[in-house]
């Protein structure tokens, strides 16, 4: 029954997203971001849409170090563990002169294991686990010696851990599973999902184990610290709960690449080397390999999912009831202004509605393609979870997916995103609705704002990046037809608009100093006639055919002219569109060479890298040119530019 409701409130939803008119490339039938076209076909009959669419510089690295047995008599005789949580009137912000605690002393206040319940099975076996939220479950130390490769002092200072403790030699034992944290209460989370829209049953933490959750003594904010690739839990069905470090080092770059990028994330804190080698087919065509085995150590406020909701509902009367305790948790520790509502449960949905949509908005204005947004991907806080095949789109294609798997259906591909992520919402509405925690018209019209939430942080977020006070629908639509023609570079073309000025063409090429990023391009230096920067970020830096040329000033001409009626003077325009525009992301082939070096012990690629996705938007002329480069040819190819699951 609550399925054949999810199919109402879906078609209910797609009819409101119908009025929602203002998203690039939608084809003509106004369903949400359209459906997938054939790049490979005639550009001019392309439809546009109009709707929803230095080597081993950390050195403390324990390849010889401390065995557990010593690290056990080193720091657990000493543990100090405070259960109770942060000091009552702890101030709303981190301060200064606080350095963080030791890990020994990290403020453990283990809520989820305490209020919700548990599996009753002690044992560590694959099986279907019922009547509960979590098994309690300690990773599997790996076979190896495990080695630090890198931290975020900035991860540490938000959870309250002094940088400082991440150089132990402990730390790598601590951070891979192979000794326990001090005052941890380890288990994997339950959860079912929608995968590619089929309904998978039970899923869970495969290979996730949550250590629990700590509170920073001076900002009281909550975070939970999880060790991904720590061995096999009751969820792990036919895997062997491990991870490889080419995964892991994709997953800790992108999660504080995307942080500075201003995106709602999970963060990570550690990446790990276990020393134990571990077997991935990465294609799924029997052509299996030994990789570096790794563990990330991710962190958020909670990585409580979509699914949570889902699996207890298709299990009978016995397990609905999960739901709601479920609910009443996340209320009370992530959502306390909501307890004072009429109606908690209406407007817990909406709350996460309205997240999840922000979210999407930020991913499509920066050309991010998650790759697999399936409901057990989808964080109820409202953050981008789970890296797995991500990327982010070079040459403009809507239809780009980063996901092997999803090459022939592109259900997760930067176009079809929205509206995958709006099916997601829709079961999630269905789950509350099974469990009689919404009504059916509270839960369609909740989910009905999701499309409006979306284009309005949408557009605002597209006319920022052109540096208008307005959206401006059509002068959007035919950029983004003209990037699609020309396989323009989505962020280089973006920060190359940074530099044009509002000025007419001819007063514009008196007063740019020739060799800038905005001046005219010279002959035989990509394109005549287009800005130098604009011109080299369009069809791979070669010369357009002069009438592609015409195409892109005319619309260079209309955008002048919208800049001129804004008023607003070039620097301060041109410096607010450099705050959105990012020149650096963590492009594919950028994350292969850092694994590449890392895969040979050489980590001085990946801490360069890292570096410079520290400030996305700062012009940085320091940087290597390769870290805002398109990718060279050879790096164009699968298990590089797109990806399986396999990690």
């Amino acid at each position: 029954m609550w399925f054949s409701a999810a199919a109402r409130m879906y078609a209910r939803a797609r009819r409101s997203a119908r009025s929602a008119t203002s998203m690039p490339w939608a084809p003509p039938s106004h369903q949400p971001w359209g459906h997938s076209s054939n790049r490979d076909g005639n550009k001019n009959e392309f439809r546009h849409m109009s709707t929803l669419g230095t080597y081993a510089s950390l050195t403390h690295m324990a390849r010889n170090g401390s065995s557990r047995s010593m690290f056990m008599s080193r720091v657990v005789s000493d543990v100090a563990v405070s259960a109770a949580g942060p000091a009552a009137g702890a101030p709303a912000s981190t301060r200064a002169d606080f350095p963080g605690v030791k890990l020994e002393s990290l403020p453990w206040d283990h809520t989820f294991v305490r209020e919700l319940p548990a599996d009753l099975e002690t044992r560590n076996m694959v099986r279907q686990v019922e009547g509960a939220l979590f098994s309690l479950v300690s990773p599997t130390p790996p076979a190896g010696v495990p080695y630090l490769i890198s931290y975020s002092s900035q991860v540490a200072q938000l959870v309250g851990l002094d940088p400082t403790e991440c150089e132990r030699p402990e730390f790598p034992l601590l951070m891979s599973g192979a000794a326990p944290l001090p005052g941890s209460r380890s288990y994997a989370a339950s959860y079912g999902g929608h995968q590619f829209g089929v309904w998978a049953g039970q899923l869970g933490d495969g290979r996730a184990i949550t250590l629990g959750e700590v509170v920073n003594p001076v900002s009281g904010q909550r975070w939970e610290l999880q060790l991904k690739g720590a061995g096999k839990t009751p969820y792990s069905r036919r895997a062997d709960g491990r991870a490889v470090l080419r995964s892991s080092l994709r997953e800790y770059v992108c999660s504080e690449a995307m942080a500075a990028l201003g995106v709602p994330t999970t963060r990570a804190l550690s990446l790990v080397g276990t020393g134990e080698p571990v077997l991935r087919d990465m294609f799924y065509n029997g052509n299996a390999r030994w990789e570096p085995g790794a563990v990330v150590c991710r962190v958020a406020p909670s990585f409580v999912r979509f699914g949570s909701f889902q699996l207890p509902v298709t299990r009978g009367a016995g397990e609905v009831g999960l739901v709601k305790l479920a609910a009443d948790w996340l209320m009370k520790y992530h959502y306390p202004e909501l307890a004072a509502s009429p109606q908690p449960y209406l407007a817990l949905l909406r709350e996460v509605i309205h997240r999840t949509g922000r979210l999407v908005a930020d991913w499509q204005a920066l050309g991010f393609v998650h790759g697999v947004l399936n409901t057990d991907n989808m964080s109820i806080l409202g953050l981008t979870i789970d890296y797995g095949p991500f990327g982010f789109l070079d040459k403009f294609d809507p239809d780009w997916t980063p996901n092997l798997t999803d090459a022939s259906g592109r259900r997760y591909s930067y176009r079809n995103q929205p509206e995958a992520v709006q099916f997601n919402l829709i079961m999630l509405g269905n789950a509350l609705l099974a469990a009689d925690l919404v009504t059916r018209e509270g839960a369609e019209e909740a989910l009905g704002e999701y499309s409006k939430v979306l284009s309005n942080l949408y557009n605002a977020r597209m006319a920022a990046k052109l540096g208008l006070h307005e959206y401006d629908m059509a002068l959007s639509h035919e950029l983004m037809r003209l990037m699609y023609d020309d396989d323009a570079d989505f962020t280089n073309t973006f920060r190359a608009l940074c530099s044009v000025s509002s000025l007419d063409e001819e007063g514009e090429q008196q007063q740019q100093q020739p060799g800038s990023s905005g001046s005219e391009s010279r002959p035989g230096s990509g394109s005549p006639g287009l800005p130098a920067a604009l011109s080299a970020s369009l069809n791979g830096g070669q010369p357009l055919r002069p009438e592609r040329v015409a195409a892109w000033r005319q619309w260079l001409q209309a955008y002048r002219a919208s800049l001129r009626a804004d008023g607003v003077p070039d620097a301060q325009r041109q410096a607010a569109q450099r705050a959105v525009c990012p020149k650096f992301i963590p492009r594919q082939h950028l994350l292969q060479w850092a694994i590449e070096a890392a895969e040979k012990g050489d980590y001085s690629e990946l801490e360069a890298l890292m570096e410079v996705l520290e400030r996305p938007y700062d012009e940085q002329p320091d940087a290597p040119a390769k870290y805002s480069s398109l990718p060279p040819e050879e790096m164009v190819r699968p298990g590089i530019c797109m990806l399986s699951c396999s990690s």
